[in-house]
């Protein structure tokens, strides 16, 4: 999964993505690594892989990870080709959800392009250069639809419908999520403004209450996932050694960083899920979509195991939690074997079996 970085300029992006490739951070730690020169990864904080951790004593733990897209900074006229127009839109396309970041702090030394602190104009900035930019898309599919629809096709008569629903929908300023249509429908339109959406406030250290409630209700009315952090105090703790950074989170109250907190809201906004494998050598966290089955869940692994699937000892994170040992669920019964059709729960700690 991919999360595209989306601003204005001077909100504070590159600080953010500085700490999420910080060098310092990825020689020790999960929770920042470098992929690739604009790709970060963030690990999905979860106590119970260190509670399985210790249970299983691995070699080697990994959490499950939200990969992170730095894209340049959008400016107002990016649909038309201002700043880097189509390239920045062109990239964000490629990603499954976007992370807008909204400037509510204040500094002197940094300017703000728009004049001054406004988290709902620019927003709205935003939002109607992406919508500009689907209305466009749109105009040139609509033509080839509307050929085929007038010479009797059906399908393209029914895709004629959809398309209609999305112009009136974009030409009122709406995004095309606020439709609620089905996904599958308007897929293939690969529309900016159908993917969803996690706003992120980049505070100062002290955060303004005001500001972040402003946001908040912003985000609430889209239906959106809403958090904040400050990206300097994350470009400080991403720099700092491992056993320093854990004094000093101690030291500022902080539980987990605030891209860590991203990382989450990130999970909860594309309907993720964790399910565990458990061994001596390892000790995993793996990705799954809600609602996917156990072959689904076996190809996260490696598409073999999905072709292969044959079935799944499962059981509980609560029951390993609970008796800490796997030879004492197997005495009262508590691994079971699921096959093909079995859902996947958050939490299932899985061993599959595949045919080669």
């Amino acid at each position: 999964m991919e999360i595209g970085i989306v601003g204005l300029p001077n909100v504070g992006k590159s600080t953010i993505f500085n700490a999420l490739t910080s060098g310092n951070a990825a020689a020790s730690n999960y929770p920042f690594t470098t992929i690739e020169p604009n790709v970060g990864v963030v690990a999905v904080p979860d106590k119970r892989l260190a509670r399985l951790t210790t249970l299983f004593h691995p070699k080697k733990t990994t959490p499950a990870l939200v990969r992170f897209v730095d894209i340049a900074g959008l400016v107002k006229g990016a649909s038309s080709g201002e700043g880097l127009g189509n390239k920045f839109l062109s990239h964000i396309r490629e990603v499954d959800a976007i992370m807008m970041m909204v400037r509510l702090f204040s500094d002197p030394d940094v300017v703000h392009t728009m004049g001054n602190v406004d988290p709902r104009r620019d927003v709205e900035v935003i939002e109607t250069e992406l919508a500009l930019a689907d209305l466009a898309s749109l105009e040139k599919q609509y033509d080839k639809v509307f050929g085929k629809a007038k010479s009797g096709d059906k399908v393209a008569r029914e895709t004629l419908i959809v398309l209609d629903k999305l112009k009136e929908c974009l030409s009122a300023g709406k995004p095309a999520r606020s439709l609620g249509m089905d996904p599958k429908l308007i897929k293939d339109f690969s529309l900016l403004t159908a993917k969803p959406v996690l706003f992120v406030g980049n505070t100062d250290e002290k955060a303004d209450p005001a500001r972040v409630a402003e946001l908040e209700k912003i985000a609430a009315e889209r239906g959106a996932q809403c958090a904040t952090l400050c990206s300097k105090l994350e470009a400080e703790i991403a720099q700092l050694p491992e056993d320093d950074r854990k004094v000093f989170m101690d030291e500022m109250g902080l539980e987990i960083t605030g891209l860590q907190r991203v990382a989450v809201s990130a999970y909860k906004l594309l309907g993720l899920q964790s399910f565990f494998t458990a061994g001596e050598d390892e000790v995993r966290a793996w990705t799954v979509q809600a609602g996917w089955k156990a072959p689904q869940g076996a190809g996260v692994i490696h598409t073999d195991f999905e072709k292969g699937f044959i079935k799944a000892d499962i059981y509980s994170f609560v029951e390993i939690d609970k008796h800490e040992k796997e030879s004492v669920l197997r005495e009262k019964g508590l691994i079971r074997a699921e096959g093909r059709e079995y859902v996947m729960k958050d939490g299932d700690v899985c061993f599959f079996k595949f045919n080669n």
